[in-house]
């Protein structure tokens, strides 16, 4: 059985907090797990009171429910997340290609230990510019800068 087509649309605030909140929680899970649930969830408010609402965010939708977003500050990355049960379709790599039709050049931060996630950006044609040895709270996680150009 094939999924439904992936439409990509604009982020809707109205509508859209509670579902892309829980795939944030999900996919971090699932590809953070040296962050805690317990530090996922205090950064789960953040995301829906903060990050989301100020990015520029698009939402991959499959049968009218959102499956997957992307999160851009300019030209940065700030987040790109897909539902665990929704990854290896190819929603992350259209956002991305969304992403790249609107600008000439892309940038994120991610954290070297997801090493699925380092192979896909790497896979995408994103170089690594730059390391360091911890994340944005002054926790020892590593971090690597990735860089795309048209």
């Amino acid at each position: 059985m094939h999924p439904s087509p992936l439409l990509i649309r604009p982020f809707d605030k109205a509508t859209d907090i509670a579902p892309l909140s829980d795939i944030w929680f999900d996919a971090s899970l699932l590809a953070h797990p040296f962050l805690g649930s317990a530090r996922l969830t205090r950064q789960r408010k953040l995301i829906e009171n903060h990050y989301l609402p100020m990015a520029d965010t698009s939402v991959a939708c499959r049968g009218g429910r959102p499956v997957g977003f992307i999160s851009l500050l300019d030209t940065h990355i700030g987040g790109l997340f897909v539902a665990p049960r929704h990854q290896g379709q190819g929603t992350g790599r259209q956002l991305i290609a969304q992403a790249r039709a609107r600008n000439r050049r892309l940038s994120l931060d991610v954290y070297t230990s997801n090493v699925q996630a380092m192979r896909f950006y790497t896979a995408l044609g994103f170089r690594e510019v730059r390391r360091r040895d911890s994340d944005d709270e002054g926790l020892p996680f590593e971090n690597a800068r990735l860089e795309w150009h048209a």
